[in-house]
């Protein structure tokens, strides 16, 4: 908490401190869940560093650009710390965290060795599966029941059996199973009563993400969407989490291909330099690419990278420079890349009189080596919005998504620096630290003379 004077104090939280340990539910035993598993292990016995964690690694400026100050984010809020965290997973395979590890070849042998007890002792409960909604897997360690609602009182028994054998004093939980296929809200999803109605008639809208969702929330813990499923971007269960006093955040992490559009293409809208097209592919070998071989699977990725564009450039605003682009997106299962996905980005832009130019773009980045801070950050985050009192959708944790979720009334930001800006300033606000609005009127502090053009600017704009 800030020893200032309170900027906010309306808006200030009492924030509970983060006693005890911290359980992290995985719904998806696979090559992101553990990446971050080995990658906490790791970095807790001193042999590896977190970077690409904005908790852990980043420094954010407090006060005026004349007397600022300089402190992490880990020393502004209190963060619960990653040695405190306590792991658990549910998955359709029942290959404990060292065997998927291994299978996934995301990490290499020597480096996961090093903490191959800690992955030996994470076995997976049975996970709730539909081979309609993923149909290019079939696990057999799946629960069973008649209908699903018993199946999410499965999933909560293994929620509260886990958090009293471990002696945790909270939870997060964050999706990181497969790509559902494409699925629209429906009258289903629209109310707590129909859904729960849902549950128990086993209605076919409601898939296996929505089941762990509910099962969390009715379990008071937090719940981050890390896939495009439709999941907990649903009226029912946002309105379960606003109600119940939880914290949920989706949908899908940015990582690769898409993380570079929310770089670039602000960018171009801020030179107002305009877009022929953009066509963007991927290869991507792991079992998020066999996923994604099947058309409704894709489907619902692609509608979440397609949305990005749109929502940046704005072209109902700006139509002469993106009112008529041309975007396609491609995803291809090529197994020999496992988890190192290339994606290669065409951009056709045109600049001063209308005169082409091209950008060229090949991300040979590794999927699970940037999704797994995001993970990491996004438990610790929910877990200090769960203790400030925060419930509900938290549209300040929209830098970590693709899609990000947002109030019905809004639209959804997807820009990275606007994102980053108000991830940031709620940190600020919430410790009672005056947000920063780049607006350069610090800049003619103690400049007298340039004060009082200021001031006599503004009287002539008001007279």
């Amino acid at each position: 908490m800030s020893d200032q004077t309170s900027f906010y104090p309306e808006l200030e939280k009492d924030i509970a401190p983060p006693e005890g340990r911290l359980g992290v539910l995985l719904p998806g035993l696979g090559a992101v869940s553990t990446t971050l598993i080995a990658g906490v292990k790791l970095i807790e016995k001193g042999l590896a560093r977190p970077f690409g964690s904005v908790t852990q690694m980043q420094k954010m400026r407090l006060g005026k650009r004349t007397n600022p100050r300089y402190v992490r984010i880990k020393e502004l809020v209190p963060l619960a710390e990653p040695n405190d965290l306590v792991f658990g997973a549910w998955d359709i395979f029942p290959d404990n965290a060292w065997e998927a590890a291994k299978n996934a070849g995301v990490l290499p042998l020597d480096l996961l060795e090093n903490v191959r007890p800690e992955l030996e002792a994470i076995a997976p409960w049975a996970g709730v599966f539909d081979r309609n909604y993923v149909r290019n897997l079939d696990g057999k360690h799946v629960k069973t029941g008649p209908t699903k609602r018993h199946l999410a009182e499965a999933l909560m028994r293994d929620m509260d059996d886990f958090r009293s054998a471990q002696k945790l004093s909270r939870a997060v939980a964050v999706w990181c199973a497969s790509t559902e296929s494409f699925l629209e809200a429906g009258p289903t999803h629209q109310t707590i009563a129909a859904f729960e109605k849902g549950l128990e008639k086993n209605a076919p809208e409601i898939p296996p993400s929505m089941i762990y969702a509910y099962a969390a929330i009715k379990s008071g813990i937090p719940f981050a969407n890390g896939a495009p499923n439709l999941c907990v971007d649903i009226p029912a269960l946002s309105d379960l989490a606003k109600e119940s006093g939880v914290p949920i955040a989706g949908k899908d992490f940015k990582t690769g291909q898409t993380l570079m559009k929310t770089i670039i293409a602000p960018g171009l809208k801020a030179r107002m330099l305009g877009l022929q097209g953009w066509f963007s592919t991927n290869i991507l070998g792991n079992r998020d690419g066999e996923v994604l071989d099947d058309p409704g699977s894709f489907r619902t990725k692609e509608l979440s990278k397609v949305s990005v564009l749109d929502a940046i450039l704005q072209p109902e605003m700006y139509r002469e420079l993106y009112g008529d682009y041309f975007h396609k997106i491609r995803i291809e299962y090529y197994p020999p890349r496992g988890d190192a996905k290339e994606g290669w980005d065409n951009i056709d832009i045109f600049g001063w009189l209308g005169q082409p130019m091209q950008i060229k773009v090949n991300f040979l980045c590794r999927d699970s080596i940037l999704a797994a801070p995001v993970v990491l950050d996004l438990t610790l985050f929910l877990d200090l919005a769960r203790r400030a009192g925060l419930a509900g959708i938290q549209e300040w944790l929209s830098f970590y998504f693709k899609s990000p979720m947002s109030r019905p009334d809004l639209k959804p930001e997807h820009d990275l620096f606007i994102q980053h800006l108000k991830l940031s300033n709620t940190l600020r606000i919430l410790v009672g630290e005056e947000v920063l609005d780049h607006s350069g009127l610090d800049y003619y502090e103690g400049d007298e003379e340039a004060q009082d053009e200021v001031r006599a600017l503004r009287r002539s704009g008001n007279e």
